[in-house]
């Protein structure tokens, strides 16, 4: 990356990298309830690279196992369309198609644990079953859809408990974009905790060659604002950062490619994200967080022709193999999780399109972690829901099972890095836990 593109970027991202906050007016609201233990926070010293499926997946590829009681209750024939090759659970349930095997693999390494429950009983309460709603929702920890998102909630937490500053590298980074993981609600805006955006090449996606050159009036810049707000010595010294700043940069644009053998990452752009979110988070220790989504795979709101949904399935666990034996080589297993969860699940029905239209029950991925996640493996078990309605044919969670709502996703991001009760921020939902099989350390 050259120095235009960085300062461009940095520029883009309100100088998060290289300015100062201005001073923020007190918070309000579940903030303000907030308590922080900084002894978990050091002792786990996370860092999280979110997955984000939008569209909603389809929970089979995780979960396979109810396969023979709903294949007849479809309205389309899963035998007709997939084939019947295409159609063989694995030991553990999987759906080998889809990228079972792998999955299988990454079982077996102690490397992935599936959440098989992740079950919003009030969305199928009150039939909601939106892209809008749930995302939105998912990605701020909360239903309440003009709240903060999971990470600025977080970066605020850190940045009063003064773990991240003004001189934090890079400690939030999206490749997804605009992304509502990092939506500011109402809090104040803080120029140092706002993501950066990158793509896998640590370019700006936003950048435009037409951009003028900021690199010659960054001085005249920094001396309007000195006079400006009467904070000299912090903004000079920020600025005085950005030649530090722009070799850092190209420090991790010129690290090497691991050596993997036969798990090296297949040539799309998103196994290029993840290399690349790894490769920054080794490097860089600040990075606590990276969100992204699945573009180079497609997206997942497969209402119709579902087939690609079992190669899209592959490449992504194909890939997330790939991250792990990376995370591995760099010896970061203990520090670096991956998460991957979307909108919502979806029917089991395959309806005339051939494709399964939206559902209430997901499968949630983990891997990594190892220093505050125990390997719990597989978690709950699911029957067939059916009222005998054409398309009202779901998954739902087995009697006696461990289930959860997706908002307690976002307590358990805010557990592990040190918050003590996040159901103040996710609606009194947990962090995911399940009784005699504990995910947390403690």
């Amino acid at each position: 990356m050259n120095r235009r593109d960085f300062l461009k970027l940095s520029l883009y991202a309100g100088g998060s990298c290289l300015i100062p906050g201005l001073p923020g007016r007190a918070l309000a609201g579940p903030l303000d309830q907030v308590t922080f233990d900084p002894a978990v926070y050091y002792t786990n010293q996370p860092q999280t690279i979110m997955v984000f499926l939008y569209g909603g997946a389809s929970e089979l590829a995780g979960n396979f196992t109810n396969y023979y009681s709903f294949r007849n209750l479809s309205y389309n024939s899963y035998e007709d369309y997939f084939g019947s090759n295409n159609l063989v659970p694995t030991t553990h349930g999987f759906w080998n198609a889809a990228g079972g095997n792998i999955m299988e693999s990454l079982l077996a390494s102690h490397d992935l644990n599936v959440f098989r429950t992740c079950f919003s009983q009030v969305r199928w309460d009150n039939n909601n079953r939106s892209h809008g709603p749930c995302v939105t929702q998912n990605q701020r920890g909360t239903f309440n859809d003009n709240a903060s998102g999971i990470f600025a909630n977080l970066a605020w937490v850190l940045k009063n408990n003064n773990i991240v500053n003004q001189n934090t590298k890079m400690p939030f980074l999206t490749m997804d974009g605009d992304s509502g993981f990092y939506a500011i609600g109402g809090l104040p805006r803080i120029s140092y905790i706002q993501p950066i955006s990158i793509n896998e090449n640590l370019d700006n996606p936003f950048s435009r060659d037409y951009e003028r050159d900021y690199t010659n009036t960054m001085d005249a810049l920094a001396q309007a604002r000195n006079q400006a707000l009467n904070l000299s010595d912090k903004i000079t010294d920020a600025f005085q950062k950005r030649s530090e700043m722009e070799a850092f940069i190209d420090e991790i644009d010129n690290l090497p490619d691991p050596a993997l053998g036969n798990d090296n990452y297949d040539n799309n752009s998103f196994a290029r994200k993840l290399k690349t979110a790894i490769k920054i988070m080794n490097h860089n220790p600040d990075t606590r967080v990276i969100t992204l989504a699945t573009s180079g795979l497609g997206g997942w709101d497969d209402h119709n022709d579902a087939e690609n949904y079992l190669d899209r399935m592959e490449g992504l666990f194909r890939a997330l193999k790939s991250a792990m034996a990376h995370i591995r080589s760099v010896n970061k297993r203990g520090q670096i999780n991956i998460m991957i969860m979307g909108d919502f699940g979806r029917g089991v029905n395959l309806n005339t399109a051939y494709g399964w239209d939206h559902g209430n029950l997901q499968s949630f991925f983990l891997l990594g972690g190892t220093d505050y996640f125990r390997t719990p493996g597989i978690v709950g078990n699911t029957v067939v829901s059916s009222t005998g309605e054409v398309n009202r044919l779901y998954l739902k969670p087995g009697s006696g099972s461990y289930w959860f709502e997706p908002l307690s996703v976002a307590s358990t991001i805010y557990t592990i890095y040190g918050i003590t009760n996040p159901e103040v921020l996710t609606n009194n939902n947990p962090a995911i836990n399940p009784p005699g099989n504990p995910l947390i350390k403690t």
